[in-house]
């Protein structure tokens, strides 16, 4: 059975400008992601990854094309309304973790709750859920200059899926972990992937990250190569 479409990418086309001339970043982007799969987006640098993620993140909007969100046409929709998209659900985990330094791994995993208006006694058990399930309940009162990049990563990943978002997006998300450390992230995020159907994006160039993934789409001068179809993983292993 096949899963639901989570995000549906159409035709996008973004252009900047930087002084006098444009510059292409996405020339025709179709794009599928369904509930479930965890998806490795490659590519050098300048080949649209970033774009695209913002274009998923309902950060940008393309100049031309169609975003939709379990259906929903969000690129005509108002920044208001894209914001609380965002907030409700997608999740983010970046390669500098972006975690909160006077917080508490408990309140920064709590902080996207708060700002939903989730209740105090809501935020407390998932908040509790979210970080047993990344394996560090025992470290919920540390702030982040106590915790390790492995740690600190963990917190991210359990930030961004205590909302229990249908999509997470991540920029390089092992970058700056060991081997060791990487390997027991992205086995996270691939159990979590799994379990409760999240939905991964990712963006790197870190090829056991790549592995790991359901499929991978590699982009070129903005477009995907060998569109309209992306290349399984497993497809390339048997090559």
């Amino acid at each position: 059975m096949t899963a639901p479409l989570v995000m549906t990418l159409r035709g996008l086309r973004k252009s900047y400008r930087l002084g006098r001339h444009t510059v292409p970043a996405l020339q025709g982007v179709d794009l599928d992601l369904r509930a479930g799969e965890m998806l490795a987006l490659t590519g050098p640098s300048g080949s649209g990854k970033t774009t695209l993620l913002n274009m998923c993140g309902l950060i940008d909007l393309p100049d031309a094309g169609n975003v939709l969100l379990r259906g929903e046409p969000v690129h005509r929709l108002s920044e208001r309304h894209r914001a609380l998209l965002r907030r409700d659900l997608l999740g983010f985990v970046f390669q500098g973790f972006s975690l909160v330094p006077v917080m508490s791994a408990a309140q920064n995993v709590e902080y996207p709750l708060f700002l939903a208006g989730v209740p105090q006694a809501e935020r407390d058990r998932r908040v509790a859920q979210a970080l047993d399930a990344v394996g560090l309940a025992a470290h919920a009162r540390h702030r982040p200059d106590e915790l390790s990049g492995g740690q600190r990563q963990r917190v991210a990943i359990a930030r961004a899926l205590v909302k229990r978002p249908a999509l997470v997006i991540a920029d390089e998300p092992t970058a700056s972990l060991d081997s060791h450390t990487a390997e027991a992230v992205l086995d996270l995020m691939r159990e979590r992937c799994h379990e409760d159907g999240v939905t991964f994006l990712f963006a790197s160039h870190d090829e056991r990250l790549s592995r790991c993934c359901d499929r991978i789409v590699r982009l070129l001068d903005g477009r995907i190569e060998g569109a309209p179809a992306a290349v399984p993983v497993n497809a390339r292993s048997a090559a």
